[in-house]
């Protein structure tokens, strides 16, 4: 076995921070959107100037209501616009970020708290807050997303100087505390991992300078996100598309993953194994109503799909199995891709391994889905 190595290709000032992109890109690309919120039945942009302006409120809120350089903040919440406004701005504040998993029970969530010496946190429903009984008496204010926290907070910060935000950007280090990031707990009690920005900057900045990162992250492309953003993989692509540029979005419903796909046209989507198996069974379900027929024709261009994608790692295709998939494109997976939004180029799927017959399958229709762990 031999190891090899190769030079970064990037640099991390001591004075770097991951907050740090969130001002810069107000400031050399203000009307670049950044994200798209679910309103309805559309998609509502938020630009790169509007969400620095969301950012500075709320960490103005929480200097307000006592969090100090260095204090960690509890994010309960499912993948979300939110979930990036308060990471944010909780390190805009100077303060460290404790994401929970919102299936978290009472008890792991009571041990995340006490271990991480949390001050206060952000929940993101009544059922998430109604968890929070019994909690350690270092826990202080408990704010609720869909009860009004955003605005709360930025009226309650609007007495802040901004020199005072200012101070506190200024203050962070590259090698202070980010985020103390705890497993989901399914094999004994949580453990935490401490983060610091440089590590996040590591691996923001290693994606970007990767083939794949320069092909997705970058302005004019749109994320769709399924992956909850307490697990850290989604989180470190979900931060190196801002950085990047690229315009993200978040849903945690797998019941409507279809629709979010034709609503918001994605160029990628991350997500967890489910939501690929959902997008495969329903063009299924979808070819058996149809008829014997249709289903038999499913079944050829998925066996078509699969048997092109393997030989791709074994000296590549025959001339009679290019012809049929040719023939399963028109027949399938042109509607298909059409199906997924249209501009998908690929995905990520992380939180558990996808079948190795799934994922030959999405590489045969022409959107590969590339597995990823962190």
């Amino acid at each position: 076995m031999r190891e090899y190595s190769t030079p970064a290709q990037f640099t991390i000032a001591d004075d770097d921070s991951v907050v740090h992109t969130v001002f810069t890109q107000a400031e050399k690309t203000p009307h670049r959107v950044m994200y798209s919120r679910p309103l309805g039945d559309e998609w509502v942009a938020v630009t790169a100037s509007q969400f620095a302006e969301q950012v500075a409120g709320v960490a103005k809120g929480l200097i307000a209501t006592g969090v100090q350089p260095g204090d960690r903040v509890a994010l309960l919440s499912a993948t979300r616009y939110e979930w990036s406004l308060f990471d944010y701005a909780i390190w805009a504040a100077g303060a460290a970020s404790v994401p929970i998993y919102d299936s978290s029970s009472t008890e792991q969530i009571r041990w995340i708290l006490e271990d991480s010496g949390a001050c206060l946190a952000i929940v993101e429903t009544a059922a998430h807050e109604a968890l929070f009984v019994g909690m350690p008496d270092t826990l202080g204010e408990i704010h609720r997303i869909d009860g009004g926290a955003v605005d709360a907070l930025i009226a309650a910060g609007s007495g802040i100087d901004d020199a005072e935000l200012d101070a506190r950007r200024a203050g962070i280090r590259a090698d202070d505390l980010a985020s103390l990031v705890y497993t989901s707990g399914t094999t004994g009690r949580p453990k935490g991992c401490m983060l610091t920005h440089r590590n996040f900057l590591s691996e923001v900045r290693g994606i970007l300078t990767a083939p794949i990162g320069r092909m997705v992250a970058k302005p004019g492309n749109r994320i769709l996100t399924f992956l909850p953003l307490a697990h850290v993989l989604a989180r470190a692509v979900s931060l190196a598309v801002f950085e990047g540029g690229a315009a993200q979005s978040h849903w945690a419903d797998f019941g409507t993953v279809s629709g979010q796909f034709a609503r918001y046209s994605p160029h990628m989507i991350l997500g967890v194994p489910r939501v690929f198996e959902k997008v495969r069974d329903a063009a299924a379900g979808k070819a058996a109503a149809g008829g014997k027929l249709n289903a038999a024709i499913f079944q050829f261009a998925e066996e078509t799909a699969i048997a092109y994608s393997e030989s791709l790692d074994h000296g590549g295709p025959s001339l009679f199995l290019k012809a049929k998939r040719t023939m399963a494109d028109k027949l399938v997976y042109g509607k298909l891709r059409e199906a997924m939004g249209g501009e998908c180029q690929m995905a990520i799927s992380g939180g558990g391994a996808l079948s190795t017959k799934l994922g030959h399958f999405f590489r045969g229709v022409g959107v590969p889905i590339y597995e990823a762990t962190a």
